[in-house]
């Protein structure tokens, strides 16, 4: 039996279907980190006394900055799983760009943006 070029229409939905969830709820974690560096969720300190003001600025400045840092990092997530849609749609999905083997399931569904199977990935390491 010839060795499996890519992966049948079914584990192509399958597969879908797990970058859906994963997409749905990384929007949703997306949306909160954004709402906290814009002050959107109303847990702020504005109405903090003066005096405790100046204290909770540098905490809020820097929880702003990792919430920001957080958000970047959820958004290229995001569009890393969005461009892995794509590939479903085109039929290249789960096809390492290295080797032109197909990248183990079990790899896909831990990672199902992966564009590398793990021999592909620790060569590139070193």
């Amino acid at each position: 039996m010839s060795e499996k070029t890519r992966y049948s229409d079914a584990e192509l939905e399958e597969f879908k279907a797990v970058i859906t969830d994963k997409l749905e709820k990384a929007y949703k974690d997306y949306d909160l980190l954004k709402a906290a560096v814009m002050n959107t969720d109303g847990n702020d300190d504005a109405d903090t006394a003066p005096t405790f003001k100046v204290l909770e600025e540098g905490a809020s400045t820097l929880s702003k900055e990792e919430a920001g840092q957080l958000a970047q990092r959820q958004m290229k997530f995001i569009q890393h799983l969005r461009a892995a849609l794509v590939r479903i749609e085109n039929k290249t999905y789960g096809v390492c760009r290295e080797t032109g083997k197909l990248i183990p399931k079990e790899r896909l569904m831990a990672v199902p943006h992966a564009t590398l199977s793990i021999d592909a990935k620790n060569t590139n390491k070193r």
